[in-house]
């Protein structure tokens, strides 16, 4: 795994440009706005702090009106050819990354399920006090129990082996479909 500092600067440098750039019209239109799609692993000590430091800077700010964010948990699992998931930090890991892609499901809104796993990053031992109210709560659980967490993670896997060019560690940016590679 790389150090995530010089990509973390090379996202800051970038977003900070794309907002001069639009200056007189940072309300863009959703074909006018920059794709940023992250590509992480819930148990990542890089894309923890990724999540909870530097994206959280970015998207606190007003670049998130000129961004479509996509969060992909997946990272660098595995799956093999019965479509079992294993993941790089183990069973924990995969439990995290499908209870955050029941969160993105229930929460499309990406301010929503960001917020949810900002927190979740921070507190990964916790993740039900993330949660801000019953209803979601449920939401979340009846996904995790049920068949729709797996299809998630699968269609993230897809999404995350399918890389052109691949993914070479996490956290994997990419902005508008071009990766930022860690300089």
């Amino acid at each position: 795994m790389a150090s995530s500092s010089p990509l973390n600067k090379l996202v800051l440098i970038f977003l900070a440009c794309f907002v001069f750039a639009f200056s007189d019209n940072l309300v863009a239109g959703d074909s006018d706005k920059v794709k940023l799609n992250l590509y992480y692993e819930s148990l990542c000590p890089y894309c923890q702090k990724f999540i909870t430091e530097d994206l959280a800077k970015v998207l606190d700010s007003d670049l998130l009106t000129i961004t479509d964010l996509k969060l992909v948990p997946f990272g660098n699992a595995e799956v093999s050819d019965n479509s079992t998931v294993t993941c790089q930090h183990g069973e924990e890991e995969c439990k995290l990354n499908a209870i955050e892609a029941c969160a993105i499901s229930t929460w499309p809104d990406p301010m929503l399920h960001f917020s949810f796993i900002m927190c979740v990053e921070g507190s990964t031992k916790d993740w039900e006090s993330c949660v801000p109210d019953p209803t979601s709560l449920k939401a979340i659980n009846d996904c995790y129990s049920g068949d729709l967490s797996k299809k998630l993670i699968l269609e993230y896997a897809n999404q995350t082996l399918s890389l052109e060019p691949k993914h070479e560690y996490v956290p994997w940016v990419t902005l508008n479909g071009e990766p930022l590679y860690d300089v």
